[in-house]
């Protein structure tokens, strides 16, 4: 088993496989846009292929905008996201949270210079990987995303956690040690796409293989 000394470790490792070099330069796609707040909700529990069809949709039939959303018939919206599934919860969970967004802070820019990541944990739908999603990728704040990609990974290094917020502090730590905060919002959103990039092409059945993680270390 091969050990880390900690989360800096393996970042470097990971960037030394070049994972990112066909993705946008935050990796989520449209990052510091509106449409990734609606693309953290349809996410949950789906595949990002099915949400890409979903946001499309969206554009097509002229929506994909905060104050349309807030405003949408929610069995207009149901349709137009059926390929992300968890229709029900997800449509009005978006409305909801579009209709918070415009009564709090009034403007997407506002919203996110303002928002905190309590306000939005305190809304319908949005757990703590989804509120770190916008904070990360729709706000550019230095915010670390972790997921099951993320736990699948550190488990293979033998690494267990009680809780997201242990997984989050243990990823951010070693990070935090070695950029100053000019840079950290860009390594934090290049740590976990190369993580999520990583696990997803390098799996064998329900194992992460990582012999390979380290060659030319």
């Amino acid at each position: 088993m091969t050990e880390l000394s900690d989360s800096w470790e393996l970042y470097t490792a990971l960037e030394r496989l070049d994972l990112l070099q066909n993705s946008q330069p935050l990796w989520w796609p449209q990052h510091g846009t509106f449409e990734v707040v609606v693309g953290a909700i349809l996410t949950q529990n789906t595949q990002w292929t099915r949400v890409t069809v979903s946001l499309e949709n969206l554009a097509q039939a002229g929506v994909l905008t905060l104050e349309a959303l807030s405003l949408i018939d929610p069995e207009i919206l149901m349709e137009l996201i059926r390929p992300s599934g968890l229709i029900n919860a997800k449509s009005k969970n978006i409305i909801l949270l579009c209709q918070a967004i415009l009564d709090k802070f009034g403007s997407f820019e506002t919203f996110t210079h303002e928002v905190s990541r309590e306000w939005l944990l305190r809304q319908k739908g949005i757990g703590p990987e989804t509120a770190d999603s916008i904070l990360c990728y729709a706000c550019e704040r230095s915010v670390m995303v972790v997921d099951s990609y993320t736990a699948r990974l550190l488990r293979a290094f033998g690494y267990e956690f009680e809780s997201y917020s242990d997984l989050q502090e243990w990823c951010e730590r070693g990070v935090r040690e070695h950029c100053d905060e000019s840079t950290l919002q860009r390594t934090f959103a290049h740590f976990h796409g190369m993580i999520v990039e990583y696990v997803k092409h390098n799996t064998n059945g329900k194992s992460v293989i990582i012999s390979p993680l380290f060659q030319g270390a």
